[in-house]
C-alpha cells in the first residue's frame, strides 16, 4: 500500500517532519511519500491563505505523475478536500476530521489545540461542516504561528501543554494536535496531561489504511462524483509557470475522469 501525504504549505522541513510521523503511524508494508504544492503560502493561518493552498494542492495533484493509493491531507481546518476527493478516485482523508474522529472513540469531549487564535473559527467551521463540533469542548491557539512551530521546539510543547490544559479544564478528555506542523509531539504532551492525544497525521494514515484494506472508497454517486468536462483556463498552472517543474505530463484543460492516483 502507497499513501501520498500532502502538506498544504510550501515549507520543505515541516513536509520531512509530517513524512517522519506519517512513516513511524503506517503499518510495515505500508510506503509513506509525502510533497507539498509546488506554489503558493509558506504557512497557512486564514482564509486567504486556506483557499490559495486549496489551488496549490488540486494543482499539484494534477501534476503529480505518481500512483498511491490513499491521499492524507496534512492541513487541519483548511479547505479543499472535498475537490481532492472529486479529482481522485482514491480514498482522501484529512487530518482535521481524522483526529476529531479517532478523540471521539478515546473520550466523550475532544479539545484541540492549534496555532494562532484565528485559525479557531476556521477549525470550528471545518468541524461543523464534517458533524463533528457537537463533542468538541473546546479550540484554543497557543498564540504560535505555523512557522514559529520549529523555531524551539521546547517551548512550542510547553505551550502545547500549558494551552491543552485549558482545554482539559473545558471539559475535553482528548486532545487533538490541530495542526500538521504539531506533528510528532504528541507523547511528549500526553505525557504531561495524563490523558490521550491524538496526532492528526498518524490518525489518518491508520485510517487511510483500513479504507484502503477494506477495500473502499469515496462515494462517486452525488457530492463527490468527477469533475464535469469543461474548459479550465491555464490549467493546471504549474504546466504554465515552469514547464519542466511538474512532475509527469500535465492534465488537459478538460476535466475527463478520475484517473488512480492521477
Amino acid at each position: 500500500m502507497r499513501i501520498l501525504v500532502m502538506n498544504p504549505n510550501t515549507t520543505a522541513s515541516m513536509t520531512a517532519s509530517i513524512r517522519a510521523t506519517a512513516t513511524t503511524a503506517a503499518a510495515p508494508g505500508t510506503e509513506i511519500i509525502a510533497t507539498e504544492p509546488l506554489w503558493g503560502p509558506e504557512s497557512i493561518e486564514g482564509h486567504f491563505e486556506g483557499y490559495l493552498s486549496a489551488a496549490a494542492v488540486l494543482d499539484r495533484l494534477a501534476t503529480l505523475d505518481l500512483s498511491f493509493d490513499a491521499l492524507v491531507m496534512a492541513g487541519f481546518g483548511e479547505p479543499g478536500r472535498e475537490g481532492a476527493q472529486e479529482l481522485l478516485d482514491v480514498p482522501v482523508l484529512d487530518i482535521t476530521e481524522s483526529a476529531a474522529q479517532m478523540a471521539m472513540m478515546l473520550g466523550h469531549a475532544y479539545g484541540i489545540v492549534t496555532t494562532l487564535d484565528r485559525a479557531v473559527p476556521q477549525i470550528r467551521d471545518r468541524l461543523l461542516t464534517g458533524g463533528l463540533l457537537q463533542r468538541c469542548a473546546a479550540v484554543r491557539g497557543t498564540g504560535l504561528g505555523v512557522l514559529e512551530l520549529e523555531e524551539d521546539a521546547e517551548r512550542t510543547v510547553e505551550v502545547i501543554i500549558a494551552t491543552a490544559r485549558e482545554a482539559v479544564r473545558d471539559g475535553a478528555e482528548v486532545i487533538c494536535l490541530g495542526c500538521g506542523g504539531m506533528a510528532g509531539l504528541q507523547e511528549k504532551v500526553a505525557a504531561a496531561l495524563g490523558v490521550p492525544v491524538v496526532d492528526g497525521v498518524a490518525a489518518a494514515v491508520k485510517f487511510a489504511e483500513a479504507v484502503v484494506g477494506l477495500g473502499l472508497t469515496t462515494s462517486t454517486g452525488r457530492s463527490f462524483a468527477p469533475p464535469r468536462p469543461k474548459v479550465i483556463g491555464s490549467w493546471p498552472l504549474s504546466a504554465h509557470l515552469s514547464s519542466g517543474r511538474a512532475q509527469g505530463s500535465p492534465r488537459h484543460t478538460a476535466f475527463s475522469a478520475q484517473t488512480s492516483g492521477i
